[in-house]
């Protein structure tokens, strides 16, 4: 059993469970996914935001191909059967900051979730270590 490092990358429930089924197939940020992740795998960690009762966890791995801005609104409310951004959710498009879409290529969801005891986010989760048979 070989065990490889991964960077943890956050997304918040319910919006990972769209993720997990393939509904959602771009995420959207404030900011470009950094190029070093482009085409890399990287662990899912599905957060309870406001909506979830678990700890944080490790779901699936997921990779990024593309990464596009979103240059006005109309453009961004053209690919909500993408994204699945709702109006006036607190992720929705806002003119006072940039919209960026990731698009999603590869979901590889795990056997069974790991728990993340580190603190979260892509900058505090890189060198995780996850084992070939977690998927």
């Amino acid at each position: 059993m070989s065990r490889k490092k991964i960077t943890g990358i956050n997304i918040q429930f319910p919006i990972s469970r769209l993720i997990l089924s393939g509904d959602k197939t771009v995420e959207t940020r404030t900011y470009p996914i950094p190029k070093n992740y482009i085409n890399q795998d990287l662990l899912m960690i599905e957060t309870p935001g406001r909506e979830g009762k678990f700890e944080a966890r490790g779901v699936c791995l997921v990779r990024f191909s593309e990464c596009y801005q979103y240059k006005t609104q109309l453009s961004f409310r053209s690919e909500f059967h993408l994204h699945k951004v709702e109006n006036g959710s607190q992720w929705d498009w806002t003119s006072q900051k940039p919209k960026w879409g990731w698009k999603i290529s590869k979901i590889v969801i795990l056997k069974s979730p790991i728990i993340i005891k580190k603190r979260k986010g892509i900058v505090f989760t890189k060198n995780l270590s996850i084992s070939s048979s977690a998927y």
